[in-house]
């Protein structure tokens, strides 16, 4: 199905669902506007598990911390498994979604992520893949991933998630994003994990946690600067 068709089936589905246009993050610069190249960049931080006993949380809980010194970034937890969206979509006759309960999600959620300058999202890695929970959030979804930078912090096994990550880079293409290079990767979580939910090399993965975000913060604010000065497809 071509682009065009696909964005105006998905903008039918968060419009109606939000209220708004899909896309126009609210409080964003008109076209034409300013935006102060140096406030905070807001990051949804995205919790991509749904499996009973998952460690997506704990992981997140342990990412945000390290980096909850920085001043140049807002930190918004969307944890997937909160979120009531339904496997079935609408056709692609561009109605939209008629169940309350669908509304209500996308109605919670997709002004959160249309608001976001960035994202992080936190993955674990199931049968060399990302987990279905956070596929079919990211396909309910679509301009408002576009034009934005993702990071990734990835967990599972001795690979650490990064063949999840490395899939998930594709869709995102997909999707206009543009995700950054580097990634902070956890490997073997349940035995690579204290008792208090850090890391036991925590200096390393910290480490990669600052690299990651200095490149996300950079994408983010150039990538806001270029939406604000002139909205992506326009």
């Amino acid at each position: 199905m071509p682009e065009t068709d696909i964005e105006t089936a998905n903008a039918s589905r968060t419009g109606a669902a939000t209220g708004t246009a899909a896309g126009t993050a609210p409080g964003s610069a008109p076209a034409g506007g300013g935006v102060c190249r140096d406030s905070a960049l807001r990051v949804a931080v995205i919790v991509g598990s749904v499996r009973g006993g998952r460690l997506g949380p704990t992981v997140t809980d342990w990412f945000t911390g390290a980096v909850s010194d920085r001043t140049d970034i807002e930190l918004d937890v969307v944890d997937v498994a909160e979120l009531e969206l339904p496997v079935h979509m609408p056709g692609w006759d561009g109605l939209p979604a008629t169940s309350a309960e669908t509304r209500a999600a996308l109605g919670d959620v997709s002004p959160r992520l249309a608001g976001a300058d960035a994202f992080v999202v936190v993955t674990p890695e199931y049968n060399h893949s990302f987990p279905a929970s956070l596929k079919n959030l990211i396909d309910w979804h679509y301009s408002q991933w576009q034009a934005k930078p993702v990071g990734f912090v990835s967990y599972g096994g001795l690979g650490g998630g990064l063949r999840a990550v490395e899939q998930l880079r594709q869709v995102f293409a997909e999707l206009h994003a543009m995700t950054v290079r580097d990634s902070v990767s956890l490997h073997g979580p349940w035995s690579g994990l204290g008792a208090d939910g850090k890391p036991l090399d925590e200096a390393v993965c910290a480490g990669a946690a600052k690299g990651m975000v200095d490149q996300l913060v950079w994408w983010g604010r150039a990538l806001r600067t270029a939406r604000a000065d002139h909205p992506y497809g326009s």
